[in-house]
């Protein structure tokens, strides 16, 4: 009985080659899958027809003040600022530098001693040309004493030819003398101020040693040291310095901008500006143009505008990048009579559509698009004529390709 209970057992456990296999799941996972790329291909033909809220962002159409007005701009420029006084001072003479006496950022005065350079030589060759002067001196004194006592005799001489005491022949050998002797003397006043040039020389040749700053201002560059040997000439090849340092005039800081040719009708000289440094975008410089260069630039089709600054300060130094507005020229009273006009937007808001401006308005959660007038620049907006009421809001980077009346959401 054992037996047999064991044979039925193994009988269940034995495997049916031929028996059919159970029913697969694979079909069921490809039908899901079908269906979620499905849905995803619905979501997103969903968003892309314009079915979707497309976020944005979105700013405020503000109202123009009379503040505003008066800044807005005809013509924006860059440049960089500029110093119409600057010099890179030297020695007059090819020297080792004993002293340099400034540094970077020093103010310095006009006359102000800023490096010697060794003197040695040049005192050495100035009491030579003072001693070969007290030797003329010298000997111009021996010739007046010998010219004085010749003059004497040539007196006694004329006295006693009239009493018969001595000949005519020793009268005119004494008038000779004199004659001579006033030669002398002459010849040696010439010699002396011959020597005096040589001393005046000199002494030129010292007071090079001695390096001043030209005019006031602010040393921007130290190039020597003590040791260096400096020449107004380009000589020596990599071992000669040709300046000792650059000294600029920061009261004669100004602006040279870049415009392009196709707008300087709108530049006029004496007209006001505002001048932005890169450094400091929310510092407004009044300026206003001085001239505009007569010269064009044929590589780039620009004209060079030379913009002087009414305000003079310390951050404002050589070679920053500078961003230029023109104002446009309003009269006192125009200004005061007629109110502002239209709305201020982002620069950022506006899209060139053809010859047509355009921005997208945010109404009824739509994007509706709408055709302006626009007008100048006011820092980094742009005034809006007509098209845009003050309090709508726009949308700013508007997304390439959005659609008028195309749903939209505000970005959070």
């Amino acid at each position: 009985m054992g037996t047999m209970n064991n044979s039925e057992l193994l009988k269940e456990l034995r495997i049916e080659r031929n028996a059919p296999e159970p029913p697969s799941r694979k079909p069921l996972w490809i039908a899901l899958a079908v269906i979620a790329l499905g849905v995803l291909g619905a979501g997103g033909w969903y968003a892309l027809s314009g079915s979707g809220a497309v976020p944005v962002h979105v700013a405020s159409a503000q109202a123009m003040t009379a503040q505003a007005a008066a800044s807005t701009s005809v013509l924006d420029a860059t440049g960089y600022v500029t110093a119409r006084r600057a010099a890179t001072v030297s020695a007059q003479i090819t020297g080792t530098l004993t002293q340099v006496l400034i540094e970077e950022g020093d103010r310095v005065e006009a006359g102000q001693v800023i490096a010697r350079v060794d003197d040695t030589a040049q005192k050495a060759a100035l009491a030579q040309a003072q001693a070969q002067l007290h030797s003329a001196q010298a000997l111009l004194t021996q010739y007046q004493a010998q010219l004085g006592q010749s003059k004497r005799d040539l007196k006694r001489m004329e006295e006693m030819v009239g009493r018969k005491l001595v000949s005519e022949q020793q009268t005119e050998q004494a008038r000779t003398q004199v004659e001579t002797g006033t030669a002398q003397v002459t010849t040696q006043q010439k010699q002396i101020d011959l020597a005096s040039a040589a001393v005046a020389a000199a002494q030129v040749q010292l007071d090079y040693c001695t390096v001043h700053a030209p005019f006031s201002g602010v040393v921007i560059a130290k190039a020597a040291q003590v040791g260096e040997i400096v020449s107004p000439f380009s000589a020596g090849g990599g071992f000669t310095r040709t300046g000792v340092g650059t000294i600029v005039d920061m009261d004669s800081l100004e602006v040279e901008v870049d415009v392009n040719e196709a707008y300087i009708g709108r530049v006029v000289a004496g007209r006001p500006v505002e001048a932005v440094l890169n450094a400091y975008p929310d510092w407004k410089i009044p300026s206003h143009v001085i001239a505009i260069i007569p010269t064009a630039d044929r590589s780039k089709a620009t004209v060079k505008v030379r913009i002087g600054l009414d305000t003079k300060d310390t951050r404002i130094v050589p070679d920053m990048g500078v961003r230029v507005s023109f104002l446009e020229d309003k009269k006192p009273e125009a200004t005061a009579q007629a109110a502002p006009r239209g709305v201020l937007l982002p620069s950022a808001a506006l899209h060139k559509d053809g010859d047509k401006s355009v921005v997208f308005v945010l109404k009824d959660k739509k994007a509706q698009r709408r055709t302006i007038t626009v007008g100048g620049n006011v820092g980094d907006s742009r005034q809006v004529l007509s098209g845009v009421s003050a309090g709508e809001q726009v949308i700013v980077d508007a997304p390439e390709g959005l659609a008028d009346g195309a749903a939209v959401e505000i970005a959070k």
